[in-house]
């Protein structure tokens, strides 16, 4: 469980490998388009590609894959959940007071391109649940 300081905090290592996360995803989805293309191309009149385009894309695209379970492993490891691959879009397990003092659990959101973690939901509600953090810790 993390407070939202630790979140922040933590931010110092996550945001690298959330980062990298999203770069290694768009790459593989542009590579999964080219093999497409390539596979349709060297089908047809083989439009001057070789299959060896279509095996360096592939080798790419596999060495990608690895990269990204790496990634998705170290922020595992940090303790957040990954709910977005693409968006860097994850999840520090927390508590917060609720209004009669006892603790509820809940998830402090944050994805790539945010400076802070400053929000927050309840289990299952997403995204789209998202609620600014107003608690002291």
């Amino acid at each position: 469980m993390f407070t939202p300081a630790e979140a922040n905090s933590a931010l110092s290592e996550v945001r690298p490998a959330a980062e990298r996360l999203v770069g290694v995803r768009r790459r593989m989805r542009e590579l999964e388009h080219t093999q497409g293309a390539l596979v349709t191309a060297i089908g047809g009149n083989g439009g001057g590609y070789a299959a060896s385009d279509l095996n360096a894309a592939q080798t790419e695209l596999l060495g990608l894959a690895d990269v990204a379970v790496a990634c998705v492993g170290r922020l595992e490891e940090i303790g957040v959940v990954v709910k977005d691959l693409d968006t860097g879009l994850l999840d520090f397990p927390a508590c917060r007071p609720g209004p009669d003092g006892e603790l509820a659990e809940v998830e402090l959101c944050w994805q790539v391109g945010e400076a802070t973690v400053s929000q927050w939901h309840v289990p299952g509600e997403g995204f789209a649940g998202r609620k600014p953090i107003d608690w002291d810790e």
